[in-house]
């Protein structure tokens, strides 16, 4: 057995359902399914029963410690030379397997220790999880280094399609007890220890995300949390890009104010004079919008995912700019530890 695939579950049989009915489908079967279910209400073992004779599955089910600790717990139980971390709410095409074999077959067993591959929208997939997806990989809101970038000094793999060799898993620990950013906290120690990561750029999954933009915006909020706790645990590893929500946001804030200031001195000194100071800070974020509203409407050859896409672009950049922003506040100026000022993105 070469490939082992580790699932975390939490209330989600129907995802888990899309999942397994695509592993059926794989052109390659040579790997085996661990699903962990990480003390959801919701089970999925009884959809798991009905792929156990169609697939090499083992279902476990565990109290809740998070998506890290579960993928910990499958992959002490896991018998693949690789390990393969997948979320839920993906869907794997048809030779993402063999896409997998192949990219690893043309590498040296020193030139590659772990990998990750992009991610993309299905055709089936609703307007606001495509207009979700658009603004997680779009150039324009997250300068496209989720999107499947080749050209990069180091690539550090996400969990929702990620593989590392067992024994250089089982060598690190795993995954930490983070809540959020603990795939990067995991990739930046594959990265410190000296061992070699790949972008696997045809191994791609569809990946429906967040299906609501208040789910989202917690997700990024989230995100963004992490992004200074990282930081810490990791120096040096925070990059420009990593700072463009934030300033974002606060450009955001800075223009809907200004042109608060501009109503006001229209209303109490001079109604025409200061017309200008109410209506152009305006101009940028309208601007903004509409190269969003027309790559995205493009891209997706859909006009209304073009407009729900200008809402996920904001949700997407200041959710993760307040985030950073609360945890730039507890953790640099308060000087907060990272468990004392976020001690419910742990599990205990």
């Amino acid at each position: 057995m070469n490939y082992s695939i580790v699932v975390p579950v939490y209330n989600r049989p129907d995802e888990v359902r899309e999942l397994l009915e695509s592993l059926t489908q794989q052109t390659s079967k040579d790997f085996e399914v661990i699903v962990v279910e990480d003390g959801s209400e919701k089970k999925c073992k009884d959809v798991c029963d009905q792929f156990a004779g169609i697939l090499d599955l083992h279902y476990y089910f565990k109290e809740n410690s998070g998506p890290g600790q579960s993928r910990n717990y499958g992959a002490q139980r896991a018998s693949g030379q690789w390990l393969i971390v997948l979320d839920s709410d993906v869907v794997l095409p048809p030779d993402y397997m063999s896409s997998v074999e192949q990219s690893l077959a043309a590498e040296t067993a020193d030139s590659c220790h772990a990998w990750g591959g992009p991610d993309t929208a299905h055709p089936d997939f609703t307007p606001v999880q495509k207009a979700i997806s658009y603004s997680m990989t779009s150039f324009f809101t997250t300068g496209g280094i989720r999107g499947g970038k080749t050209k990069m000094d180091k690539f550090f793999p996400r969990s929702f399609n990620m593989g590392i060799r067992r024994d250089v898993y089982q060598q690190l620990g795993g995954f930490s007890k983070m809540r959020f950013g603990e795939d990067i906290d995991f990739s930046y120690r594959i990265v410190e220890a000296g061992y070699k990561t790949r972008l696997l750029s045809k191994a791609w999954v569809w990946h429906k995300r967040r299906t609501d933009f208040r789910k989202f915006f917690r997700q990024v909020y989230n995100s963004g949390i992490a992004r200074i706790n990282l930081e810490k645990r990791h120096p040096g590893t925070m990059k420009l890009v990593h700072l463009l929500p934030t300033v974002f946001t606060l450009g955001v804030f800075a223009l809907i104010l200004i042109s608060a200031v501009g109503r006001l001195l229209m209303y109490y000194v001079d109604n025409d004079q200061w017309r200008w100071l109410c209506l152009l800070p305006w101009l940028p974020i309208v601007l903004y919008s509409l190269v969003i509203f027309v790559d995205s409407s493009i891209k997706n050859r859909s006009l209304w995912v073009g407009l729900l896409s200008i809402p996920a672009a904001f949700t997407q950049l200041m959710g993760y700019g307040l985030g950073f922003i609360e945890s730039w506040w507890k953790r640099c100026v308060l000087k907060k530890d990272e468990f004392t000022a976020f001690e419910k993105n742990f599990y205990k």
